[in-house]
């Protein structure tokens, strides 16, 4: 398949750039680092650019309703859609955040896409049990 394809890829291309942060505590950290930079990413689209907005309050969760209604009736909170500048500073930093997670799977010799293939199972496999 293509997507696994990619995924390969974009993994043995981070295998193959990475030079300076190859060691697991370095990753980590910069793994860590980048989780920051994807969430200021989103706060500054939020506090400078204003493209979004955040209508936060306490999710009602009635009892007695379906699964499907409780999921319809719970909110993000965000109100908008990020404009093209604040969309690619974020896409940037998630990008970045792929790229140190991809190195840690790296060092672990671990596989991006046989985690996903395993994490889609297990969502599937629980369906609406599998409340996060």
């Amino acid at each position: 398949m293509v997507k696994d394809i990619l995924s390969d890829e974009f993994q043995y291309t981070v295998l193959e750039l990475l030079v300076r942060n190859k060691s697991i505590l370095d990753s980590l950290t910069k793994f860590q680092d980048s989780n920051g930079r994807v969430n200021r990413s989103i706060i500054k689209s939020i506090t400078q650019c204003g493209c979004v907005k955040v209508d936060a309050c306490k999710q009602n969760f009635p009892e007695g309703v379906d699964f499907e209604q409780a999921r319809d009736n719970m909110s993000t909170h965000l109100q908008g859609d990020l404009c093209e500048n604040c969309r690619d500073a974020v896409e940037k930093e998630i990008g970045r955040n792929l790229f140190y997670l991809a190195s840690l799977c790296n060092i672990l010799d671990l596989n991006m896409y046989d985690i996903l293939i395993k994490e889609l199972d297990r969502i599937k496999m629980l369906g609406k049990y599998n409340l996060r």
